[in-house]
């Protein structure tokens, strides 16, 4: 019973922040501030008062790591398969080049100040791929130490925090349609609640579309974790450690993102047009109010402190690949006519 209250007290502290932010963006020009982002921040400003109390903690955990991919997957009875074809198509394109420049680029500015390779390679793949899960899942595979781990967030999350905020301004500036925006966000901004935050401060569809591109961009965690478990295994080669005793199994069911295909099933029912377009508005604008609620937990998840802390090269190597990162993106999108 307890554990239950413990879960109740944490997700409806969530919902009242997520209604907080909402009632009060509404007050706001949307090209300033949206709820999702206004959730964030408040969720952030209330971190030192809420993590001293342990009552809200389970419930906070469970918004931030399950509500938001909930509500991912109810997006999917919005969209149509023709809508997620064409977008993610295009995604490929521009993903080919942001993550050739995150990893080429993570590779060669670590060696220039002198980093870690495993904490190089982190922060690459929380840049190139997905933010903190990228990060969680290439981890165990290098082996690498939790003061890498947290290093690695620390970069990539300051980052988004800036990303959020500024990434519609700039699309409004450069008059970006919502598909180009969608693309942009997509694949120039790390985290997935981060994706979502900027991709709805633009505009819904912009967001629909955002997050179409980050699901395509997520998969590439694959490939990739296979990837770093055959680097870790040569780096442990030369160092003359057994392979058994320090090579990590790698398992695609541990880190394959399975609310994707979830995500894939709902556009299979909606693309039977059994889904009415009434009925699909009604599941947007819950799916959406669940993405600002788990905005919301993660700001409460925020600690500042530990953040600063981080030191300061992680924290120019990371700036410095996500900007090269945004960069290309915008500039790839440019050539094949997507802006």
């Amino acid at each position: 019973m307890n554990k239950f209250s413990d879960y109740l007290a944490g997700i409806i502290l969530t919902i009242l922040l997520a209604l907080t932010a909402k009632a009060v963006s509404t007050y706001i020009p949307m090209h300033l501030i949206s709820g999702s982002v206004l959730s964030l921040m408040l969720g952030m400003l209330l971190n030192p008062i809420i993590r001293e109390i342990s009552i809200f903690n389970s419930g906070i955990n469970f918004v931030s790591k399950k509500i938001l991919k909930a509500g991912i997957v109810l997006m999917g009875l919005t969209l149509s398969f023709s809508q997620v074809l064409s977008v993610g198509g295009y995604s490929l394109i521009v993903m080919t080049f942001t993550l050739l420049t995150a990893f080429g680029g993570g590779y060669l500015f670590g060696r220039l100040f002198n980093m870690n390779w495993k904490l190089s390679s982190l922060i690459s793949a929380g840049t190139g791929v997905c933010g903190g899960s990228a990060i969680a899942a290439v981890a165990p595979t290098i082996e690498a130490d939790n003061s890498h781990i947290a290093y690695a967030i620390s970069a990539t999350f300051i980052f988004d925090v800036l990303m959020v905020i500024l990434f519609p301004l700039a699309g409004r500036y450069f008059g970006m349609s919502d598909l180009g925006f969608g693309l942009w966000a997509g694949t120039a901004v790390n985290d997935t609640s981060s994706v979502v935050a900027a991709g709805y401060a633009f505009s819904d569809a912009a967001g629909s579309f955002a997050v179409i591109v980050k699901l395509t961009r997520t998969l590439s965690i694959v490939p990739i974790v296979m990837i770093f478990s055959l680097i870790n295994a040569r780096e442990n080669k030369k160092m003359g450690l057994s392979s058994n005793e320090q090579e990590e199994k790698v398992e695609i069911k541990n880190i394959f993102p399975y609310f994707i295909l979830l995500f894939l099933v709902m556009v299979a029912v909606k693309s039977t047009g059994f889904i009415s377009a009434e009925l699909s508005s009604n599941i947007a604008s819950i799916s959406k109010f669940m993405m600002i609620m788990s905005l919301g937990a993660i700001g409460l998840t925020t600690n500042f402190s530990e953040v600063s802390d981080s030191g300061i090269k992680p924290l120019l190597h990371g700036f410095i690949i996500s900007s090269l990162v945004v960069i290309v993106s915008f500039t790839v999108q440019l050539f094949i006519g997507q802006i």
